[in-house]
């Protein structure tokens, strides 16, 4: 892709939301490289969807030429961000901040080359600046009215809950970041999502009047679901990049349910795929949308990309294991291992007359031999997806004489793990 062509793909892709003077910033990404930064909230542990999307873009800057700064909020992320809340965040203490740090950078890893990028963190160049320097150099600058005018502020002041000082200044340390990575780093442009339009004009406005120079800002849409809740990590049901947070598995599962109405946008928003593709892939879709052919090209997609190849096959191994119809094998219940809770079993309870029952009972999936008695008389517990009337387990329904997928009604799920 030519760097001519690439504000236009992101246009085509659902990319942008606003940007400042979009032909003088059109002019300078055509005359060559340009350095960028995105902001990370470091405040959880992980980076989640909602964040995703500034990530993946630093990589698409990073694909068309240019010089990716990734920021994380070391300092910010003890004070927050108002936008986009309706109250006050807890303030994280050092130890917790360092922590997500830590995983947060090895997920940075994975999705964009950090050999050919930049890693900061703005606690580094704000730990130092008291408080005298920072109005004289950076107060001066900007204006009350100017910075209750930004929606993200307005809103808060306008709410039942108010806005804290320290929320208040968040902004101008968003600003001042920007105006250290552009003395420090020559970095031009700033790209976040539109909550945070606001913070970028300030910085913007303060290389102008700090350092005469010209800078620039873009944003995009927030990720929002069908109900038009944007991805967070305070709502519930956020899906986390960390596997141990949200299980690939999951992961994967979870686009696998994606609504037909958000398919396209999250292919053009969230893979890596070229708008072409997507738009096969969309029109193939709309020939049969029951077998999902979308929404399994944007799992296998995403999935890869954070994740990796492998947990693409596992994940789909994984979903063979419990809704297919092909007989299990060694290398499913492998796959299923993480997802489905495991229980070791005697060989000896094997063949036992009331063998299943005593499994039912250690495997927690009942409490007792009675009521696992009359589960199987009801027809409610299937051993390898099959339903059984027998309370006997055999030796020949341990797959590689090893593994049992045993299942109470259709959900409750154990893996027996036999052992003599």
């Amino acid at each position: 892709m030519s760097k001519s062509n690439f504000l236009h793909e992101l246009d085509e892709r659902g990319l942008i939301q606003d940007t400042t003077e979009r032909s003088s910033l059109e002019k300078r990404l055509n005359e060559g490289p340009i350095t960028l930064y995105h902001g990370i909230d470091p405040s959880a542990p992980s980076l989640h969807i909602g964040n995703f999307v500034g990530v993946l873009m630093l990589r698409r800057f990073q694909d068309a030429g240019h010089n990716p700064v990734a920021l994380i909020g070391g300092s910010t992320g003890m004070i927050g961000d108002p936008g986009g809340r309706s109250e006050e965040r807890n303030l994280l203490d050092e130890e917790t901040l360092e922590n997500n740090l830590s995983g947060i950078r090895s997920q940075l890893e994975n999705l964009v080359d950090l050999s050919s990028a930049t890693l900061v963190n703005n606690f580094d160049w704000t730990k130092d600046v008291n408080v005298l320097d920072f109005l004289r150099d950076v107060g001066k600058h900007a204006t009350i009215n100017q910075m209750v005018a930004r929606d993200s502020v307005r809103s808060r002041m306008e709410g039942t809950h108010g806005i804290s000082f320290t929320e208040f200044s968040y902004m101008l340390l968003q600003a001042f970041d920007f105006w250290w990575l552009y003395e420090n780093h020559g970095c031009e442009l700033q790209i976040g999502g539109s909550d945070q339009w606001g913070n970028i004009a300030q910085g913007v406005d303060l290389i102008r009047r700090k350092s005469r120079a010209s800078a620039y800002g873009l944003t995009w849409p927030l990720v929002t679901r069908s109900d038009g809740q944007k991805y967070g990590k305070s709502v519930d049901g956020a899906v986390w990049l960390d596997k141990e947070l949200t299980l690939p598995y999951e992961f994967h599962q979870y686009w696998l349910r994606v609504d037909d109405q958000d398919l396209e946008r999250f292919l053009l928003q969230l893979t890596l795929l070229d708008v072409d593709e997507v738009s096969e892939i969309v029109l193939e879709h709309a020939k049969a949308p029951e077998r999902r052919f979308g929404q399994n090209n944007l799992a296998d997609e995403i999935t890869k990309l954070v994740h990796g190849e492998k947990a693409v096959s596992n994940s789909k191994l994984a979903a063979q294991a419990l809704f297919g119809n092909e007989d299990l094998t060694e290398q499913m219940f492998e796959a299923l291992t993480g997802i489905v809770q495991e229980t070791p079993v005697n060989s000896a309870l094997l063949n036992e007359e009331e063998g299943l029952l005593e499994v039912l009972v250690q495997s927690s999936l009942v409490d007792s031999k009675g009521e696992a008695r009359r589960l199987v008389k009801q027809g409610g517990v299937s051993i390898n997806r099959n339903k059984v009337a027998s309370t006997k387990i055999g030796h020949q329904q341990a797959v590689g004489g090893k593994y049992v997928l045993l299942q109470k009604g259709k959900k409750q799920r154990n893996i027996l793990v036999i052992s003599d």
